[in-house]
């Protein structure tokens, strides 16, 4: 923070006011569901207020020149009734602009969020993670694009009947039929399909058989830090031939190896935190004996952008923060701070054109695409319908 020039922050608020800076994915729909006061109403939680207990609000969404936000529909895995709880956060999602109509705007294509950013308001995008609200079932895929969701993350943190997850044991060697078929029913409709979260043979099965280009919403390089949720470099450097789009994100543990290394003791060999019940007391215990976890910092996010840059390519980069009140990066600590990152990459050389397609350019090359695939594909193929037992014998 303190080695940013100050003519460079000047500068990156100048260009986010001449070009859309859209994040590709933010949790916050989770963390009002989650706060039992709110009643999963956004109106009684307040998002107009700032919220200093977590990392997104309006007024810091606004500091942050925030352009468009794609919101998720995060599902837990083994959630009771998930194909009523992914209703509930996209009816959350949608709530944005209802109560909001004077800041935000909800939008379902590039087009929609152009529109939004000429008139000063955000643009709310909705989007499902993890497929465990399909309950093996085709049909809630055409609902939730009816209910305007544009992007869906295969799976999350756990393997689904039909997709590995990266952060669980594999089942299935990446896909299942019906996970192929869930990918191209996905195409169809015009929703992009987001690998983040996914085992990297899902990763290279989807490459091979979507269609239409992919998303990695929010993942860093594996290479320089070696979390099972980064993307290896044979995934990244399929990118650029599939004209698809992977977003730098600012988990620390995905960006900082010592981060990463520090809190090994505490996570299973996957990577995902054990949830003991003397998980509290595992974490003191190892605060007091290797000392408070290492930073994560935006310089070490700056290399991997570059990096990634440097593996897929200019058009193929982009930012998905990832926000969701957890830990964060040294001065990445909420939604207002977007334009120090893009400050540190002018004080890295960055030019202005390279940073629109970084801040989003690129997502919305990548959305027009889709949106164009799903147009010729439905006009061309019936639904796909059935349940898993129709595909996975």
């Amino acid at each position: 923070m303190s080695s940013l020039s100050a003519a460079s922050l000047d500068h990156a608020r100048a260009l986010l006011r001449q070009f859309p800076l859209i994040d590709g994915h933010n949790d916050l729909p989770w963390v009002v569901h989650s706060t039992k006061t709110a009643g999963m109403s956004l109106k009684n939680y307040d998002l107009s207020r700032l919220h200093a207990e977590t990392d997104t609000d309006t007024p810091r969404l606004i500091k942050g020149q925030v352009a468009a936000q794609f919101f998720a529909a995060f599902v837990p895995t083994l959630a009771d009734k998930p194909g009523r709880m992914t209703l509930e956060l996209i009816d959350m999602i949608r709530q944005i602009p209802e109560a909001w109509p004077e800041s935000y705007a909800f939008a379902t294509s590039a087009a929609e969020i152009k529109r939004a950013f000429r008139s000063g308001k955000i643009a709310v995008l909705a989007t499902v993670e993890g497929g465990t609200g399909l309950e093996n079932s085709l049909a809630p895929l055409r609902v939730w694009h009816a209910a305007g969701v544009r992007l869906m993350t295969l799976c999350h943190n756990e393997t689904l009947d039909w997709v590995d997850s990266a952060t669980d044991a594999p089942r299935h060697e990446g896909l299942t039929k019906f996970g192929e078929a869930v990918v191209l029913e996905l195409n169809r409709l015009g929703i992009i399909v987001d690998l983040a979260h996914t085992a990297p043979r899902v990763m290279h099965r989807v490459l091979d058989i979507s269609r239409a280009p992919v998303l990695f919403s929010h993942n860093n390089a594996t290479t320089l830090c070696d979390h099972p949720r980064n993307a290896p470099d044979d995934v990244l450097d399929r990118i650029r031939a599939k004209k698809s789009v992977i977003m730098a994100t600012f988990v620390p543990d995905f960006i900082s190896q010592k981060a990463r290394d520090w809190a090994r003791p505490l996570k299973d060999n996957y990577g995902k935190s054990s949830f003991l019940e003397n998980q509290e007391a595992r974490v003191a215990a190892h605060i007091a004996e290797a000392g408070p976890q290492p930073k994560a910092t935006i310089s070490e996010l700056c290399d991997h952008i570059e990096y990634l840059t440097s593996r897929t390519g200019l058009n193929h980069i982009g930012i998905g923060s990832d926000y969701f009140g957890g830990t964060t990066p040294e001065g990445l600590e909420d939604v207002s701070k977007f334009p120090y990152l893009i400050a540190a990459l002018i004080d890295r050389g960055w030019s202005d054109q390279a940073l629109e397609k970084l801040c989003g350019g690129n997502i919305l090359r990548l959305m027009k695409s889709v949106e164009r695939m799903g147009e010729v594909l439905r006009a061309t193929e019936a639904p796909r319908t059935g349940r898993i037992e129709d595909y996975d014998l």
